[in-house]
């Protein structure tokens, strides 16, 4: 099975929306989780997550982790030899994600809350993978700083789907991958 399909059917929407909302998991669309911020619509999420290219033994950091759906999702693909951190700037979705995600069963993924006017968790870095679920108007240099040599980066860019891979001397190359709607990037 594909490691990413194989992701969605253990970590399973459901647990990461308010209890409200847990009966339109199987939605294909964006849900409202408050302060203003979405769960991502599954394919979109799905799109993300099989651009990014999570490996097993990973180091990944995953910007705006919201709910926790795409930390838990990350962790998964990581395993336990591999290490997920998602940041969220919302302190109640902090407090949110966090207790999903700790109902996974997944220690080697935390959520964070993030430093006013910083992005990422740069004390940390580099990462392997950088997952961006909120929409940048450019592409954030505070996150290509994150990234390791051979990385890779996904965020949604001015409306489009970016892809970004680095080589293993740090040279860049970017792809756009399709029009995606998110919440800005603050």
């Amino acid at each position: 099975m594909d490691p990413v399909d194989e992701a969605f059917r253990v970590v399973p929407r459901t647990g990461f929306l308010p209890a409200g909302l847990r009966g339109r998991a199987g939605f294909d669309g964006p849900l409202d989780i408050g302060h203003g911020q979405t769960n991502s619509q599954p394919r979109t999420v799905r799109d993300m997550l099989r651009l990014l290219e999570v490996r097993p033994g990973q180091r990944v950091l995953d910007v705006g982790s919201g709910s926790g759906w795409t930390t838990a999702l990350l962790a998964h693909l990581t395993g336990p030899g591999g290490e997920v951190v998602g940041v969220e700037l919302e302190p109640g979705l902090v407090e949110f994600g966090a207790a999903n995600l700790a109902r996974t069963g997944q220690p080697w993924a935390r959520i964070v809350a993030a430093e006013p006017g910083v992005l990422g968790v740069p004390g940390h870095a580099p990462y392997d993978r950088i997952l961006v679920s909120a929409a940048a108007r450019r592409l954030p240099a505070q996150l290509l700083d994150q990234l390791a040599p051979e990385g890779r980066l996904v965020i949604p860019v001015a409306g489009w789907m970016v892809l970004l891979v680095t080589d293993a001397e740090g040279r860049v190359d970017t792809s756009r991958h399709g029009s995606y709607r998110f919440v800005p990037l603050r």
